[in-house]
């Protein structure tokens, strides 16, 4: 047993309270047009450890929030950023779906919920659900590339940081502040609703409560279940029953789910400064789509997955107004989570237990001329284990170590900027008689940094150049993983002695903007060396390890190699004129990433080249948008993958404003996907099997009061 209890955790989180000198003051918020709160510099972006303005930053940033937010919604946090620049999701169901950055998941991508990390084991398989609710978000912000590396070396994907206000940062000027949204989705018929207050007591205190409810039945998918190929072997196969899976379409089944959160917070909020706490239950039960056998003798099981969370954070932010600091942050949060894996029998058959901490230490230095920066410190530890049928790792802990900093210096039209990150990582695994026997530890010690510099080449206009070096510890499922994986489809084998997955990087980027236009473009090549992934292998490594037993599932082992991402991000948009006293604006996003390891071939699951547009007509209560997605087929495959056909789906929305003195009060009605073509996302372990959502008329209500 590892000495990691909820008593150690809330005693390091007062250890960690107790040294700050003062509480903080944060900056003055307002309302944000949509009824969240955040700074009133509404483009800052508060992820870039510096909070800066998102054309300053050297690398690809996205910014979600208000109508834009309210309008993108989906029940996962990767649906909700699917259209982002850079952006695809695993879509394992409607239920289970994590963000891609830049052709990267699991490992590669820190989800963040304010700063620091979900606490859950979505990075574990892609049938865990991230235990974040984008219905909380006042703001999601992603960070792709160097940037991201300030929160961890496992970032080198990139970051995903949803903000919202469950600890306070502002005093409410009513009595009472309420925020509501409800919003229904023909597709699964889903119905959710979720509701916020916030209230002052006395001048100082603020407390904060909300909850959300979410139900849905089977996501209808307009099309087909399976793929052609698939649909041609199940009607060629001489049972009666795999045949008829063949006709299979509309509803997905088994992809049902129901979900309900409550949390409650406070914050004291003084002219001296500010500190605050929250707590969270959440509560989240769905199923998982069927993976048909098609098959003689082959068998298929309809898991559900519940997963409940437990959480408690803290936030605290001390103004010094010194000759070197301005400002102290710190971050810190604790979670006890665990989902069990229900069979179709209704017999529990796996229970995933995890246990985090992490906390994060910022110090703000105060403006010197044009020199600025950040220095801080970061530790997190996971308590990991397994139990039930498909125990493919051993009791596990993780503990990490990282000091980071960023300087930056403005020469008035050249900016300079320097990051470093130093992370000192222990993995260790119990001695597990059937999995893995002795006890076992690494401990790796990564460096990590990039240096950028960005120059105004025309008024409006930058162009930019960022260098990095990065380093990442192997994950324990990379080193400790020996046992059948049903998430995966495979019996995978990890490699205790993995060495440092290191890369360097170079991304150029230009931005510019006029009267009524905006550019941003993005190019990035990143060189691997001691690449991680996995890949197919005979029987006899795993069988060696299974004490000789036949394997459920195909052998895929861990292996190191070098590998090559290259791709670039676009992203503009141009205001062609006004009717009416409404402005008519277009935009566009297109996003391409290509992945090859050497010696293997392609990468697996790389979304392929996207291009999306847009038309809305704009005005002060009445918006009315249409814009066309197109996706074109993937067929630079690895080995194990099949062909994704391309699709193109349109979609509309109408947003109103129906209060003449509350523009925070929106109706958002639209329509996806509205000719009901069948769509399957290449990055999905799950694609041949669950295609997208049909047509889905959803209509969402926001109050804000």
């Amino acid at each position: 047993m590892f000495p990691f209890t909820p008593l150690r955790a809330g005693c390091a989180l007062s250890a960690l309270c107790l040294a700050l000198p003062a509480f903080a003051q944060s900056a003055p918020g307002q309302k944000d047009g949509e009824g969240g709160y955040h700074d009133p510099r509404a483009d800052i972006v508060v992820t870039a450890l510096i909070p800066r303005r998102q054309g300053d930053i050297l690398s690809g940033t996205s910014v979600v929030t208000g109508q834009a937010l309210t309008r993108a919604l989906r029940p996962t946090i990767g649906e909700t950023l699917a259209r982002q620049p850079g952006v695809s999701a695993t879509s394992f169901g409607p239920n289970a779906s994590r963000p891609i950055l830049r052709g990267m998941q699991g490992e590669r991508v820190r989800i963040l919920t304010d700063g620091i990390g979900s606490f859950d084991v979505s990075n574990t398989s892609v049938d865990h659900a991230v235990a974040i609710n984008p219905l909380t978000a006042d703001r999601i912000e992603v960070l792709r590339g160097p940037a991201a590396l300030l929160y961890g070396s496992s970032a080198i994907g990139g970051v995903v940081n949803v903000v919202d206000s469950r600890i306070p940062r502002r005093v409410p000027d009513e009595p009472v502040h309420v925020d509501g949204i409800a919003t229904y989705g023909s597709a699964a018929n889903e119905r959710t609703a979720s509701g916020e207050v916030e209230a002052p007591i006395g001048e100082k205190l603020v407390v904060h409560f909300d909850g959300s409810y979410s139900r849905s039945g089977n996501l209808d998918t307009g099309s087909y279940i399976l793929t052609p190929a698939l649909r041609a072997q199940a009607a060629a196969s001489g049972d009666p029953e795999i045949a008829q899976l063949a006709r299979l379409r509309g509803k997905l089944p088994n992809s049902a789910a129901k979900t309900w959160e409550v949390s409650g917070g406070a914050a004291i909020i003084t002219d001296g400064g500010n500190l605050g706490f929250s707590v969270t239950h959440s509560d989240n039960f769905y199923g998982v789509p069927v993976r048909y056998a098609l098959g003689p003798g082959e068998e298929a099981e309809q898991v559900r997955l519940h997963m409940k969370q437990d959480r408690a954070d803290l936030r605290a932010e001390v103004p010094v107004n010194g000759g070197f600091l301005e400002t102290i942050r710190l971050r810190a949060g604790f979670a006890d989570y665990q989902h069990q894996e229900i069979e179709d029998t209704g017999e529990v058959g796996t229970t995933f237990y995890n246990q985090s901490i992490e906390s994060r230490l910022e110090l703000v230095q105060a403006k010197r001329g044009g020199w600025d920066g950040a220095i801080g410190a970061q530790f997190f530890a996971r308590d990991f284990h397994v139990e039930g049928e498909e125990k493919f790792l051993p009791r596990n802990r993780t503990e990490q170590f990282g000091l980071f900093t960023l300087q930056s210096l403005d020469f008035g039209s050249t900016r300079v900027e320097l990051g470093g990150r130093y992370e000192h990582t222990r993995v260790s695994a119990v001695a597990d008689e059937t999995l893995f026997n002795p006890a076992y530890g690494r401990t790796f010690d990564a460096f990590s940094g990039s240096a950028g510099i960005s120059r105004e080449i025309a008024a409006g206009w930058r162009v930019g150049l960022n260098l990095s070096r990065t380093e990442r510890a192997p994950s324990a499922e990379e080193l400790f993983a020996r046992g059948n994986h049903a998430g995966t489809q495979a019996f995978e084998l990890g490699n205790p002695d993995f060495s440092k997955e290191k890369s360097w990087g170079v991304e150029g980027t230009l931005r510019g903007q006029g009267p009524g236009y905006t550019l941003s473009l993005s190019a990035y090549h990143n060189w691997f060396d001691g690449y991680i992934y996995d890949v197919l292998v005979d029987d006899a490594p795993c069988m060696a390890v299974n004490g000789g037993e036949d394997l459920e599932f195909p052998c895929y082992r861990y292996s190191q190699a070098n590998a090559r991402y290259w791709g670039f991000e676009a992203e503009a948009s141009v205001k062609l004129g006004e009717i009416g006293g409404y402005a008519v604006n277009l935009d566009g996003v297109a996003d391409y990433v290509r992945a090859t390891v050497k010696e293997a071939g392609p990468a697996p699951r790389i979304p392929p080249l996207r291009l999306l547009g847009g038309l809305e007509l704009q005005g002060d209560r009445l918006s009315l948008r249409g814009e066309v997605e197109h996706s074109f087929e993937q067929d630079r495959i690895a080995e194990t993958e099949t062909p994704t056909d391309g699709f193109t789906l349109v979609n509309a929305s109408l947003s109103w404003k129906p209060l003449k003195d509350n523009d925070r009060t929106t109706i958002t009605l639209s329509a996806n996907n509205i000719f009901d073509v069948e769509a399957r996302r290449h990055a999905s372990f799950l694609k041949d099997y669950a295609p997208l959502a049909g047509r889905d008329i959803r209509i969402t209500a926001r109050l804000s009061i």
